[in-house]
């Protein structure tokens, strides 16, 4: 009866004795493919999630409520990646538990978090952007980044206290063939109820809700598109950058004016569109992805012998720590921002540096009384020490726009 109670600890996915009836061939074929699916996968993940996080918390155009969701997204499968794939790899290449206890503990409370937390964070991001374009209205006080980081803490502190339940269900012992694992301390029976529970909270209900809402966000944006016709605000503003454009045309900056200002009015609801569209591919690929793992935890739970085929389970892992990966490249695919983000976090600034030059070179010239192009625009009389702010507005404009926003201090000099 002890020996059957100590095997039943081990009866689990995630804890797979390599030694039975196979070949040595078999084993050493089965830790090769493995470990480098796993080590391949785990590090592009590791390297894909720590950019988002840096990219949103150094970019202060990228600090918006959905991204900090994306981070807090990024933090967790980060926690997935290395506390349940690298622990994975050296229990293949070691064939044993090398942790001790402490790293038992942890470890497993860690794989957790992570998996409950990110799930959670789905459903927060997915919830903001039904308000956000639902709602917009409500979304002018509810969707800031304040109210996202409040969010964000109390998830991640609720997840923390559900997941501390692990610390009194897990424990390291002696397998059959006298290796330590990392398993159950009861009976697999007695684990049902939260094995139920998980799944029903951190599986079956993100991807309800974000069915519903999402089917409602695609009502508004897709089968109810925003009508262009302006109103008597946007008339009035409209009319007088027509008064504008004529009295400025000899500037030539109004062409680029008003293309920015019709942009203005257009790019809201694409951009709504594609952050909608890729928010809704990470909904996606976390139910595809996590299906099997879930799936095959669900259904031992109800099996007196468990299907613990190495190969399967292998393909389960693979899939999680592939939802846990792929996140950061389904960014870079279908988000521009994100995407030249990223290539300014690579290039370490150096996008940054030849623009500057351009514009010391222009603001140079611009000082040279004789050289300026429009000096009948200019005030009369002496220019003041400063250069004039108002009366050299029109020859400041001439720099190109891109390398304005690039230099914000160039209204001291």
């Amino acid at each position: 009866m002890e020996n059957s109670s100590i095997s039943s600890k081990f009866d689990s996915p995630t804890n797979i004795s390599l030694v039975g009836s196979d070949s040595p061939l078999d084993i050493l074929e089965y830790k090769v493919i493995s470990v480098f699916l796993v080590l391949g996968i785990c590090g592009v993940g590791i390297i894909g999630n720590v950019m988002v996080v840096l990219v949103v918390l150094t970019t202060r155009e990228m600090r918006t409520p959905t991204n900090c969701y994306l981070v807090s997204l990024a933090v967790a499968d980060l926690m997935v990646l290395v506390a349940a794939g690298l622990p994975n790899i050296s229990d293949s290449l070691a064939g044993t538990w090398i942790y001790g206890f402490a790293g038992c503990l942890g470890i497993t409370f860690f794989q957790y978090l992570g998996i409950n937390a990110s799930s959670c964070s789905i459903t927060a991001f997915t919830v903001e952007r039904y308000i956000a374009i639902c709602h917009p209205m409500k979304a002018q006080a509810m969707c800031t980044v304040s109210r996202a980081k409040r969010i964000i803490t109390f998830v991640w502190i609720l997840t923390s206290v559900y997941c501390t339940l692990w610390f009194f269900l897990v424990d390291i012992a002696v397998n059959k063939s006298q290796q330590l694992e990392c398993g159950y301390k009861v009976s697999r029976n007695l684990y049902l109820p939260i094995y139920l529970l998980d799944f029903a909270l951190f599986f079956v209900t993100p991807l309800l809700l974000s069915t519903v809402l999402y089917g409602l966000i695609g009502r508004v944006l897709f089968r109810s598109p925003i009508p262009h016709q302006p109103t008597a605000c946007t008339q009035r503003w409209q009319d007088q950058s027509c008064k504008v454009r004529i009295g400025k045309e000899r500037n030539g900056t109004e062409a680029s004016r008003s293309k920015a200002s019709g942009s203005r009015t257009r790019v809201p609801v694409s951009s709504r569109k594609q952050v909608t569209k890729m928010l809704a591919v990470v909904v996606v690929l976390f139910a595809l992805l996590w299906m099997p793992y879930r799936t095959l935890v669900l259904v031992n739970s109800f099996m007196e012998h468990p299907y613990l085929n190495r190969w399967f389970i292998l393909f389960c892992r693979v899939c999680v720590y592939a939802n846990s990966a792929i996140n950061p490249i389904i960014y870079n695919l279908m988000s521009q921002k994100f995407r030249l983000a990223f290539k300014k976090l690579c290039k370490c600034g150096k996008v940054e540096q030849q623009p500057r030059h351009r514009f010391y070179a222009a603001s140079s010239m611009k000082k040279e009384p004789d050289a300026h192009p429009h000096g009948d625009i200019k005030a009369k009389g002496p220019p003041s020490p400063g250069g004039g702010e108002e009366e050299d507005l029109p020859a400041l404009e001439q720099v190109p726009a891109s390398e304005k926003e690039k230099e914000p201090y160039f209204s001291v000099l």
